[in-house]
């Protein structure tokens, strides 16, 4: 090592330290295994003097055996000693005994820090969420495009739509969503009627509560009402279903077993979701009307039969059939959403709870967007 050891310390089994002008010099004996641990570890605390900032030389010449608790242990006493990597240095390591080293250090060296998260500028957030959302569009496009393809198909050949899988979901999104549906229409009734009681007996037009009811219901509040229960209830569970599907690997199954995951899984939710919505909506039409019927009858003296009297002329057919135009449009849009974000979650929980509400917000904003699309389409018609 240059000049001549000017220390020699006593032999052992293990390993022998020579001293000099360039450092100190470890030369290993032996076997350094799991099995000698206990009987090297005592040792090595008690000899191995190493003073600050000097060179470490780690010589393999005389090492036989070598695993990796004893390049563990060699390790952990230079660490202690205060010994950064730069001080040490191997010489005559056989390739073997070099690539268990190796390996030890690959896995416990410190990981680099992470980086903090960089900040970004009002401007640029408003640019990364217009790409974003631009991207999502995109991907809802494609997935509406492959979703029409898949329908067409189906009305070419009717037997590929599962009938039986398409009646279990309409039982679950429409025979089960009565009651709910039913409530909240009822209610919304109840209070348009009340709000409108309060200004109508002001001018004495107590009988036009029956037009502002009718017409509320049936153009606006009750496919709108009925679309946003919908959303939360169906759309989420669509996402929820399929997403579950997804992590489980029952999807990679259907496709393994060469059937195909839209036709399976998406047209059947799609039908029946487009069956329903309009039975819904007649369902809260009716009971929303009902529901002003009896604040009418009750604060304004409006009995039932004057009420039906006066429906019948100020509801025309066309009226009532704009909300029910509107619902199979909301519907698709909803389970396409819904199938959709549960055909792209990630494999965690965590995509699949952030991927369902996701899904209802969607589903939401889509629903008010394409209603007032098609209030100042019916504008425009004349409708």
């Amino acid at each position: 090592m240059g000049a001549s050891a000017r220390k020699h310390q006593p032999e052992n089994p293990w390993f022998s330290l020579h001293e000099n002008n360039d450092g100190l010099t470890i030369r290993f004996k032996g076997s350094w295994r799991l099995a000698n641990i206990n009987q090297i570890y005592p040792r090595v605390l008690s000899d191995w003097k190493i003073k600050p900032k000097q060179k470490i030389f780690l010589d393999g010449t005389e090492l036989r055996e070598l695993d990796t608790s004893g390049v563990m242990l060699v390790r952990h006493v230079l660490r202690e000693a205060g010994v950064d990597a730069e001080q040490v240095v191997e010489q005559n390591v056989r390739p073997e005994h070099s690539s268990i080293t190796k390996l030890v250090r690959e896995n416990l060296d410190a990981p680099e820090p992470i980086e903090p998260p960089k900040y970004f500028g009002l401007l640029q957030r408003a640019g990364m969420g217009t790409i974003n959302f631009l991207e999502k569009c995109h991907e809802l496009l494609v997935f509406i495009g492959q979703t029409s393809l898949v329908w067409f198909r189906s009305l070419l050949d009717p037997r590929k739509i599962r009938i039986r899988e398409s009646v279990v979901q309409l039982e679950r999104v429409c025979v089960d969503a009565v009651p709910i549906a039913a409530l909240v229409t009822f209610l919304i009734g109840v209070v348009v009627a009340y709000l409108f009681s309060i200004q109508s007996e002001k001018y004495g037009a107590n009988l036009f509560i029956v037009d502002a009811a009718a017409l509320a219901m049936c153009r606006e509040l009750s496919p709108i009402i009925v679309a946003i229960i919908v959303a939360g209830r169906s759309g989420s569970a669509f996402t929820a279903q399929i997403g579950a599907m997804k992590l489980n690997d029952e999807i990679d199954a259907l496709e393994t077993l060469g059937l195909s995951t839209m036709q399976v899984l998406v047209v059947p939710r799609m039908l029946a979701l487009i069956i329903a919505m309009p039975l819904l909506v007649f369902v809260g039409d009716v009971v929303g009307i009902f529901g002003a019927m009896m604040i009418a009858d009750l604060r304004l003296g409006i009995t039932s039969v004057t009420f039906i009297d006066r429906l019948s002329e100020v509801l025309p057919v066309r009226s009532f059939l704009v909300g029910l135009i509107k619902a199979p449009v909301f519907a698709a849009f909803i389970a396409v959403i819904g199938c959709k974000m549960g055909l792209s979650i990630e494999r965690n929980a965590t995509s699949l709870g952030l991927s369902t509400t996701s899904t209802v917000v969607q589903s939401i904003v889509s629903v008010i967007l394409l209603n007032a699309a098609f209030a100042v389409i019916f504008v425009e018609l004349g409708i």
